[in-house]
């Protein structure tokens, strides 16, 4: 056995002996709280903040590892135990697989770092139960919609095995583009209720809407308080799908002024066209790992990515590229959060009413005013709130000279 052998099976023993000891303790935390729910903590934004951060770290680190387990173990096992399922339904029925293995192994991770850790923090009090029924309804539609792309996709690879990454570049944009018809319209009322908003309220955003060519949104109040206390807003759609969607835990404890500055950033995606930059964005962030990762499982196995040992090698070398590019995806994203700050307090012409929105959604939200640099660098989507306030400070007390 060659010594890049031997390092290569020490390597995957470590990541699946991690992998697995990782999920065996989790069993036992959630077990422990089932048994006996933890009391709840302080407050403590930045107690909660560093919480956040740690498990962060340790989820991309796992999720690595779990990575390596499936594409260089695993996989081979499947691909020999699967050789009876006809070869057009041999990946999508792994993937069904995997989906199943994969969440009843990330359940009691997701419940002590998701469900327990916003309940002890004071930021939901959802039941367990309430928990559980939307991660199976989210696993069960993530699986099929797994199952059906990955039969599309083996068929391309199998009938194009020289073109088809390209074939896939170009269908991703198109791809994107179909799931912000379909995820408002039929897979985001799965999780809440979704009904018009009325009153005073629903006419001032209609206005603001209608001066920039969006008057004929679906305004919409949504119970986002089944999940959390944290406050949020969002537009979405294309194709005359567009929506305009606030929580209710935004609606009950904000003024109408400071929602509507709110609604005004949301909208300022729209205006300037966010959604459409960050699909054409996204499918730049996908093309490079997923030619370079295609590029290594054809030298390292002499095989294309059809059969369900190569697609799972090209899913880690794809899942390994777009961490290495999630800074760049997150710069990005946190100067066009920026410009829609800066568009809400053009369309509003309120920019004091912007600050004390977002000071009271960092009360609310249980947020730090800063975090450490390296985390916004590597890991925040939106710029701090502490720099967002005092931007929105400055432009408030310039208009008042």
């Amino acid at each position: 056995m060659s010594n890049r052998s031997s390092i290569a099976r020490f390597a995957l023993g470590i990541a699946s002996g991690l992998t697995i000891g990782y999920t065996l303790a989790r069993v036992s935390d959630m077990l422990a709280d089932l048994a006996s729910p933890a009391p709840a903590k302080e407050r403590d934004p930045k107690r909660y903040g560093e919480t956040r951060r740690l498990l962060m770290v340790v989820g991309h680190t796992r999720s690595a590892a779990a990575g390596a387990m499936w594409a260089f173990g695993l996989s081979d096992v499947f691909e020999r135990s699967l050789k009876w399922v006809p070869l057009p339904l041999r990946l999508p029925v792994f993937v069904g697989l995997l989906t199943a293995i994969e969440a009843a192994r990330e359940w009691p991770i997701d419940y002590i770092e998701e469900y327990q850790l916003e309940r002890i923090f004071g930021n939901s009090e959802r039941t367990p139960q309430a928990w559980a029924n939307d991660r199976l309804k989210a696993t069960i539609i993530g699986g099929g919609v797994g199952m059906l792309l990955s039969g599309v996709a083996g068929t391309i690879m199998r009938r194009a095995p020289k073109r088809w990454p390209w074939i896939a570049i170009a269908g991703t944009p198109a791809l994107m583009a179909f799931a912000n018809v379909v995820a408002p319209t039929f897979i985001m009322p799965l999780f809440n209720k979704y009904i018009p908003l009325e009153g005073p309220l629903e006419g001032r955003i209609r206005e603001l809407a209608a001066r920039y060519g969006v008057g004929g949104a679906t305004i919409l109040r949504f119970d986002m308080s089944r999940q959390t206390k944290k406050a949020n807003a969002f537009v979405t759609g294309v194709f005359g799908t567009e929506r305009i969607a606030i929580a209710d835990t935004l609606l009950d404890e904000f003024a109408e002024d400071e929602t509507l500055f709110v609604v005004a950033h949301e909208l300022g995606h729209y205006v300037k066209r966010d959604p459409w930059v960050a699909i054409a964005l996204g499918t730049g962030l996908i093309a490079l790992p997923l030619l370079i990762g295609n590029a290594v499982v054809r030298r390292t196995t002499g095989r294309d990515a059809g059969d369900v040992s190569s697609a799972m090698r090209l899913g880690f070398y794809l899942a390994i590229g777009q961490l290495a590019a999630l800074p760049v995806a997150n710069a990005f994203s946190r100067m066009i959060e920026r410009r829609a700050d800066r568009f809400a307090v053009e369309a509003t012409n309120d920019a004091a009413s912007g600050a004390r929105a977002f000071r009271r959604l960092r009360d609310q939200n249980l947020a730090e005013d800063e975090g450490p640099w390296w985390s916004e660098v590597l890991f925040s989507s939106h710029p701090s709130l502490g720099s967002r306030i005092a931007a929105l400070e400055s432009g408030a007390a310039t208009a008042s000279r």
